[in-house]
Parts: C-alpha cells; sequence; structure tokens
C-alpha cells in the first residue's frame, strides 16, 4: 500500500463535499468535510472508532455526551470510540474540516457531495 501526500489545509479550505474520503490505511482514514451554515453531521456514535477532528475554516459547536465546545480555525477534536457527537456548523460560511478515523469507518474513495446523499448511503449500508 502506498502512503498518502497533500496540503491538507488547502485540501480541507477548498472541499466543497459533505464527505471526501483522500485516504484510507489498515488502521487510519482521512476524511475532508465541508458543512453548510446551519447544516450538521447528525448524532452518531461510533463504537469501535477514534475520531480525530481539525478545522480549517468557519464556526462551529461540537457535543460530545453532555459537554459542548466552540471550534474555529486550528482547534482539534478527539471523539473517543463509544461517545455520542455531532458538528454544527453555527457560522455564517461554511464550515471546513478533516477528520482522521481509527480505524477507517466508510468504504475507501467515498465522495457524498451532500449530507442527503450521505445519509442517503448510510442506511443502505446498513441495510445491505
Amino acid at each position: 500500500m502506498t502512503g498518502y501526500y497533500g496540503n491538507i489545509e488547502d485540501l480541507t479550505v477548498k472541499n466543497s463535499y459533505f464527505r471526501q474520503v483522500l485516504f484510507t490505511g489498515q488502521h487510519t482514514q482521512l476524511v475532508l468535510m465541508s458543512l453548510k451554515s446551519g447544516e450538521d453531521i447528525g448524532k452518531e456514535v461510533h463504537n469501535n472508532v477514534d475520531q480525530f477532528f481539525r478545522f480549517e475554516a468557519g464556526t462551529g459547536k461540537v457535543i460530545i455526551g453532555n459537554e459542548e465546545y466552540e471550534v474555529k480555525d486550528g482547534d482539534v477534536i478527539i471523539v473517543p470510540a463509544g461517545s455520542e457527537h455531532n458538528i454544527i456548523n453555527i457560522g455564517s460560511g461554511d464550515l471546513k474540516l478533516y477528520s482522521l478515523y481509527s480505524p477507517p469507518n466508510h468504504p475507501d474513495k467515498t465522495i457524498h457531495k451532500t449530507k442527503e446523499e450521505a445519509v442517503e448511503a448510510e442506511e443502505h449500508e446498513h441495510h445491505a
């Protein structure tokens, strides 16, 4: 397996897709995300996946369990496996972020252009 190289800040800021998988390794997955103003990822729990988030543009609110954090460019959040969480864009512009999943959580090379597309795909994955 080859590694991955890219200017993550540039790639993250230019990404307009809700979700785009850039790299999937055996133990880690790199994913870009962009949330429109008022959009969220939806409450979710990954029972066997730790998740790292880095924010590159915009303003957001991250909820992990009963805790809330306001995030902006340069901030990092880590969500331990088994923790209910959500990310909400509370700014007027797009919230740009990238995430590392350990282990991978999405099919390799996944692109969801919109949240609706992502929800539909995940419902299909869970019922397949």
